[in-house]
């Protein structure tokens, strides 16, 4: 994976910048425990933080190549290339000899064999940039689905760029100020493509790259969701969608380091596992799972969680044959200020999901003890259609983002976790036109297949919204929660051939038998066990432990009381309440998750630093 930060300018000279370098690369150790390299130029400064997955002797970055004597192009890269083997060999043909064994040195090599093209080469996950020294331009590329960050700062002469904004916010041209529309950003249930919480500080789109001239950048889009017509039968489509994720285990099960599956019990990770055992056989690797210890440890099914997952863990690992292990989390853990403050810290911002980040920072934590590579089932839902606003009639009619609806819905409350802001500043967000206008935007973009009914188009729009809109929070929540630990997540369902072909397969073939991802459940059926084959749609777990909103409560206390920076934006009377009320009867009930929330504004506005500049 790694972590990458680089600096062009072309009116100064970069060899005696090699501090600042590399005091953003440091920035991002957490990512790349392995290694640190650094390379100058006149107008250029490269940093990286190795996580060794892949030739670990031979991977070393930033790389160059060399042509005529002279230093050609340097690379620095995080991801995985997942066809690197089959490019080596092309470029082999082509005359180029390699040095390592590394997809590193492919990914640099095709960019000097066939330019900004190399990019429809790849299939992987990837944020890289290289520095062509002979063109004197930089390249900066993000994966088609966004499953790796990568950030950037336009200066007057060029660009700084790194894996995380805490990188950038170390040089001194990059402030840490947020305005309203940053603060809109981070507290909303919706990710804007390109934008980021900060100022002066912008995203990579997925599925971009941009180059970086004397002259000024210019952003080009090399991928998009495509709209074509689907012309497989039923049958067909369920078998092609199998070889699809067969062929992805096959490709991702690629390293030279420990490797696992993250195991849930549902069908998008038990898919994942039960492939993995099959393509790889039962030793080759290993399962985790996430469970919560408290006073009571009797399952209370609730609205949102009809069932516990650890029974259904436990089948597939015994069906698949896998060394399994439950990693048991305790409130007093999940409570910690030292773990608040690395998951806020990790994420270079506030979340409104409490302990579903904790939790996972926590998770991968105990994974990194033993592996170094884990697969995730993340993006089925959004792909194959596993959420309830997939397949509520109400949820589909509304103009809204749908998980946005189904929230509301839920709670009767327009947004329930936003609800402890301070009058004022809630009327200056203005969330709600805020995530309108971003609604019509997205829809926008959507392409139509000609001669699709109504209902067609509607639900090929909801598919765009969620993966465009909604599956990158928790692609961002992966990234980060893992590599504060030095671990590779790989996502198989983010595979884009496969992304394309089941976003184009008609909504009657996804639901066919009337469940939620029925496509998927038909093409795995062979490898689950019958209860997971029954299982219904359940989301990530959250302790169900009382002492752990008490110990919210008192924490929340403590924060409000002393006239910290989060007293500003928050509605003290309504914060008051909120500690006075009855238990909420839910770990999901919006009681906890707004006080969840004022938590992480309270760590993020008091120690990041972040400058708040709502007045515009």
């Amino acid at each position: 994976m790694c972590g990458i930060a680089g600096w062009i300018d072309f009116s100064r000279n970069l060899h005696i910048q090699s501090a600042t370098i590399r005091a953003m690369t440091a920035a991002l150790t957490l990512r790349g425990p392995d290694g640190e390299g650094v390379w100058t130029d006149t107008h250029a400064a490269v940093g990286h933080r190795r996580l060794a997955v892949i030739d670990i002797p031979g991977g070393r970055q930033p790389m160059t190549v060399e042509a005529d004597g002279a230093v050609a192009a340097v690379l620095t890269y995080s991801g995985e290339l997942y066809n690197f083997r089959e490019l080596r060999t092309q470029l082999r043909d082509s005359g180029h000899a390699f040095r390592t064994a590394s997809d590193t040195e492919v990914v640099l090599r095709a960019y000097l064999q066939w330019g900004l093209s190399c990019v429809d080469m790849f299939e992987g996950m990837y944020a890289f940039g290289i520095w062509d020294v002979r063109q004197q331009r930089l390249v900066l590329v993000r994966d088609r689905m966004g499953v790796k960050p990568l950030f950037y700062h336009r200066t007057a002469d060029g660009v700084l760029f790194a894996s995380e904004p805490k990188a950038l916010l170390t040089h001194p041209a990059v402030p840490a100020e947020v305005d309203a529309d940053g603060l809109r950003e981070a507290l909303s249930m919706v990710r804007t493509p390109g934008r980021s919480a900060y100022r002066h500080i912008d995203e990579l789109p997925p599925g971009h790259l941009m180059v970086v001239e004397r002259g000024g950048a210019r952003l080009v889009r090399y991928w998009e969701l495509p709209t074509r017509e689907h012309s497989d039968d039923q049958q067909e489509t369920i078998r092609h969608v199998r070889d699809l994720l067969t062929g992805v285990l096959r490709r991702q099960l690629v390293a030279d380091v420990p490797q696992c599956t993250l195991l849930s019990g549902g069908l998008d990770s038990s898919a994942v596992t039960a492939l993995a055992a099959t393509v790889s056989g039962p030793d080759a690797v290993r399962s985790f799972s996430v469970d919560f210890a408290g006073p009571d440890q009797d399952f209370r099914a609730d609205p949102m969680r009809g069932s516990a997952d650890r029974p259904f863990v436990h089948d597939v690992a015994q069906r698949s044959g896998l060394r399994h292990s439950d990693i048991v989390l305790d409130t007093a853990a999940l409570m910690d200020p030292l773990h608040r403050a690395a998951v806020v810290r990790a994420n270079d911002g506030p979340k409104a999901l409490g302990d579903m980040y904790t939790s996972l920072y926590l998770l991968f934590r105990a994974v990194r003890e033993h592996s170094t590579v884990a697969l995730s089932g993340e993006s089925a839902d959004e792909l194959f259609g596993g959420y309830e606003w997939f397949h509520d009639e109400r949820l589909i009619a509304a103009e809204n983002f749908p998980w946005l609806a189904a929230l509301q819905a839920m709670t009767g409350a327009a947004d329930p976790v936003l609800d402890v802001l301070d009058p004022g500043v809630a009327e200056l967000l203005d969330l709600p036109t805020y995530q309108a206008d971003g609604y019509r935007q997205a829809l926008g973009e959507v392409e139509h297949v000609s001669g699709d009914d109504a209902r067609a188009r509607r639900m090929r729009e909801i598919s765009y919204l969620n993966l465009t809109r909604f599956l990158p929070i928790f692609l961002d929540r992966k990234d980060r929660m893992s590599m504060a630990h030095g671990l590779e997540v790989r996502v198989p369902f983010c595979d884009h051939r496969l992304v394309e072909y089941v976003y184009n397969t008609p909504w009657a073939m996804k639901s066919f038998d009337g469940r939620e991802k029925s496509l998927l459940r038909a093409a795995v059926a062979d490898l689950l066990p019958p209860s997971v084959l029954a299982r219904r749609k359940t989301p990530y777990p959250s302790t169900q432990d009382p002492a752990y909103e008490l110990a919210l409560r008192e924490q929340v206390s403590a924060a409000t009381s002393d006239g910290g920076p989060v007293t500003a934006l928050v509605d003290r009377k309504r914060v008051r309440d909120l500690l006075d009320a009855p238990l909420a009867p839910s770990n999901f009930a919006p009681t906890r998750r707004s006080l969840e929330l004022i938590l992480n504004l309270d760590e993020w506005l008091r120690y990041y630093p972040v400058h708040l500049r709502l007045d515009g």
